[in-house]
């Protein structure tokens, strides 16, 4: 059997050089169906991967209160979203002193600038870096963590330290080539002291999170005066069993600092963390689904034209299959023979369309959103279940015709 396949693979290959112009079409057809469904398929991997890991490292044990609930309004049109009033920092503040929920921990924090220039010595960044005001609680609450140095500590923060932690691209720019704690930086004309670097954690959604400075709330406020700026307020249970609880007081308590009365709806958002994956993650399986129709009309059209090609080498090829079975070749060898270089031509699209399905969509995406890398394995199975079904489909009929064909009617044909 093995020394069958071996000669029908070498008959393929040699009827595939003979029509390489056409072989070469079909190969990309088939290519461009494989593309189609690997890339897309790579790119969903690529979003879940980036989705999951800003999400999971918050644990299922956080909620946010912001001015909207962005969980409530993805895939909403924005017409339509409510203009809700900013959460000021009194409202803030008072939030934090009456909710008491038994192992709360509850941050404040605001975003003071998102174009920020800061200094070191003789060098200075690029208006580009995001400085947040935030308090002892913010890391842990946000998931995040330090590689060098620590977290601001209550000190800091009732005494106004001036200190700052930064992320982790000032490693490979301002702050290269030194050890960056106990350096100093200059922003706004302030002079903080660098107490820690973020882990990396790359972008999400075009936001580069590695380019943020934090230093204490209320030094943000100071430097950075705007009006009508709005805080966050996140809250990390100590226990994930008391996650529901906890929101039903957090949400009585902001109403009560909001000052709604009983009728009036919320004018706040809960964003849960778990929740919110769970919703994001949804979405991207709309892409999933398009990823699976786009492919299966390609690679439909993919399996048409390779039997037509293949019904065309089976009729250009009648008089050789005249003389093999003459010489004593069985049905079976020469239904073999054809889909052999049926499954041949499929492969080389295959592994075309798999090489640049995994480098388009999954390598480049990835690097374009400066996030890890996942291998698509999923999507490479799929591709491969593909290939078998339209080796199946566009290879049976022209090899079970090229079996039938009648020996001495095949040695007559012209």
């Amino acid at each position: 059997m093995f020394n069958l396949f071996k000669e029908n693979t070498k008959i393929a290959l040699g009827s595939i050089r003979s029509q390489l112009l056409r072989t070469i079409l079909t190969v990309c057809i088939i290519g461009i169906g494989i593309f189609a469904l690997v890339g897309i398929l790579a790119v969903v991997a690529v979003l879940q991967n980036t989705i999951t890991g800003n999400f999971a490292s918050m644990g299922t044990n956080t909620f946010t209160i912001s001015r909207y609930d962005f969980s409530d309004q993805v895939g909403r049109n924005n017409n339509n979203v409510k203009v809700n009033a900013i959460i000021s920092y009194p409202q803030a503040k008072e939030f934090q002193e009456k909710y008491n929920f038994p192992s709360a921990a509850v941050s404040l924090s605001f975003t003071a600038a998102s174009n920020a220039e800061v200094k070191h010595k003789g060098e200075k960044t690029d208006p580009e870096i995001t400085i947040l005001g935030v308090d002892n609680y913010f890391l842990p609450n946000s998931g995040l963590q330090t590689t060098k140095g620590r977290n601001f500590n209550t000190f800091d923060i009732s005494n106004n330290n001036y200190v700052c932690i930064v992320g982790s691209d000032f490693e490979k720019g301002l702050l290269k080539d030194v050890n960056p704690i106990g350096q100093t930086l200059s922003i706004r004309g302030a002079r903080f002291k660098v107490i820690g670097v973020l882990k990396e954690q790359g972008s999400t959604f075009g936001n580069r999170q590695d380019l943020r400075v934090m230093v204490p709330i209320q030094l943000a406020r100071s430097l950075f005066t705007a009006p009508n700026i709005n805080y966050e307020i996140k809250v990390m249970m100590g226990n994930s069993n008391m996650l529901d609880s906890g929101v039903d007081e957090a949400i009585i308590t902001m109403r009560r600092v909001r000052k709604l009365n009983p009728v009036e709806d919320d004018n706040f958002g809960i964003e849960r963390s778990d929740e919110l994956l769970e919703t994001l993650l949804s979405q991207t399986e709309t892409l999933n689904i398009a990823a699976w129709v786009i492919g299966i009309i390609t690679v439909f059209g993919s399996s048409i034209a390779l039997m037509n090609i293949m019904l065309v080498s089976v009729t250009e090829r009648t008089r050789e299959i005249g003389v093999r079975k003459s010489l004593g070749a069985t049905k079976l060898t020469i239904a073999m023979q054809f889909f052999t270089e049926t499954l041949i031509i499929s492969l080389i699209g295959g592994a075309l369309g798999i090489i640049l399905g995994v480098l388009a969509g999954g390598v480049g995406v990835s690097l374009l959103m400066d996030t890890s890398f996942p291998m698509p394995w999923t999507a490479i199975g799929a591709a491969l279940s593909t290939i078998l079904i339209v080796t199946l489909f566009s290879g049976s009929y022209p090899a079970v015709k090229a079996a039938a064909l009648d020996p001495v009617e095949a040695l007559r044909y012209e």
